[in-house]
């Protein structure tokens, strides 16, 4: 980076707005950064981005390489046709602040319905790019999706 002096911000992408009940990658995260860019910063510091744990806390996460579920967004799987925007049921969320116990199913709900939608359609565009990532990050991968398969089971509790 060398000892150019840069300037920039530190936002979490959940403090993003966005009518799915928390903010995530989606087109508010494209927004902000071309806002960063128009406004000459050249930094976006984030917080930890793993699943959270106890608290939702990004200081609490549960694996140092999977990534926080709630911070795929809904509009990119409709971009992606992984989900039919028709047929997604909307909550109304409040959008100055984060209610944690409802988003988190919720959007766990819309993630199972595009992993069918995906699983349904063997020649998705991006059927290569899974099965690419699948390989490439085997040596965590399985063993990440066994935990929260077995927290799952156990509705959560710790072991």
């Amino acid at each position: 980076m060398g000892s150019e002096r840069r300037s920039g911000i530190l936002l979490h992408p959940t403090s993003l707005p966005s009518v799915y009940g928390i903010g995530d990658f989606g087109p508010s995260a494209y927004d902000f950064i071309d806002f960063l860019a128009d406004s000459g910063q050249k930094l976006w510091q984030m917080l930890p981005l793993g699943p959270t744990g106890y608290g939702d806390s990004p200081y609490q996460t549960l694996s140092a390489f999977g990534g926080n579920p709630a911070l795929i967004s809904p509009e990119l799987l409709i971009q992606e046709k992984l989900l039919d925007q028709k047929k997604i049921k909307m909550k109304d969320f409040d959008l100055s602040r984060v209610d944690y116990n409802a988003v988190i199913p919720y959007k766990l709900d819309l993630l199972r319905q595009a992993y069918q939608n995906f699983k349904q359609n063997p020649k998705h565009p991006l059927q290569e790019n899974f099965e690419q990532f699948c390989q490439k990050e085997a040596a965590w991968l399985d063993d990440f999706v066994l935990f929260f398969a077995l927290k799952a089971h156990h509705k959560g509790r710790s072991w």
